[in-house]
């Protein structure tokens, strides 16, 4: 990082001088989207909005402050995450800590939430479960938008729970969410549970491990590992994720399990070997990817 940062030295003392020079050091460093990071770094380490940072960018940058915007624009160039260094992440309209021990919210997550979410709206009280919650942003937006269900969110990793617990209090909806540290259903076992849910959603593991070697800087090397391998060919934990469910869901139920690339076809397929639900529904993202598979409990 040290090196980074004497590889950026400004040569102006201007905002508009020190944008050129983290802009220069992100695109060097590989960043897709340098000129916009660059500024939203830079916004958060003075403390200035977009417009003053044009508006002013003749302005002098004293020493102190172009050592906190290089200090971060170090940090971006060494691929740590964005979200990471501003410690927080827009998802369905809500914003969410995010920290290493939780994987970051993408948008394409944001379609098992609006599915579940309207199949949801007319059932009274309905009891929903977010298996592996991570952030703890499924749970949370469902808790948003649908304000009389009751939730259940598990994970097996204590630090990822107390971040969903900080969310849910954050958004106001922690006295509907009961957060439960185990893997996958076994938290349930001696709640009563069997039978009562009307929906479990969940965005598990899913990452092969052929893909595992090639994914992004910011994904392999900061993103929690056990939220990102999925076994061999990505569909260990679904499976059990499958085999599990029917247990707990209401007849009529529903789960809904977000999938990679070119995984639908083969859980539906899993689904339908197990027995115990109806057809499977296929849900395509922004980008044409058949990204959630939504079953019915027979």
């Amino acid at each position: 990082m040290a090196e980074m940062m004497q590889q950026a030295r400004q040569t102006g003392d201007t905002l508009a001088g020190l944008l050129r020079e983290g802009q220069a050091l992100l695109a060097r460093a590989g960043v897709e989207n340098a000129q916009n990071e660059t500024t939203w770094l830079a916004e958060r380490a003075l403390g200035l909005d977009r417009l003053t940072l044009k508006l002013e960018e003749g302005r002098e940058v004293r020493p102190a402050d172009r050592r906190l915007v290089m200090e971060l624009l170090a940090r971006r160039a060494s691929r740590e995450p964005l979200q990471h260094i501003l410690g927080s992440q827009e998802f369905c309209g809500l914003e969410f800590e995010v920290n290493p021990h939780v994987l970051i919210p993408r948008p394409e997550t944001e379609l098992l939430v609006e599915h579940c979410a309207a199949g949801l709206r007319s059932v009274s009280q309905p009891l929903i479960a977010d298996i592996g919650t991570g952030s703890g942003c499924i749970a949370v937006a469902l808790a948003v938008a649908v304000p009389t269900a009751v939730l259940y969110a598990t994970d097996v990793s204590r630090a990822a729970l107390e971040v969903a617990g900080r969310n849910a209090s954050r958004h106001g909806v922690a006295g509907r969410i009961r957060l439960l540290h185990g893997d996958l259903f076994a938290p349930f076992r001696g709640l009563g549970l069997e039978g009562k849910l009307a929906a479990i959603v969940s965005n598990p593991p899913y990452i092969s491990e052929d893909d595992l070697a090639g994914l992004q800087p910011e994904v392999g090397r900061y993103e929690p590992w056990l939220a990102l391998a999925g076994g061999i060919d990505g569909l260990a934990v679904c499976r059990r994720l499958l085999k599990g469910a029917a247990e707990f869901l209401l007849p009529g139920g529903r789960l809904l399990v977000e999938v990679g690339m070119g995984q639908a076809e083969s859980v539906a397929r899993i689904a339908g070997e197990q027995g115990d639900y109806g057809p499977a529904q296929r849900l395509t993202d922004a980008a044409g990817i058949e990204r959630v598979v939504c079953l019915q409990k027979r």
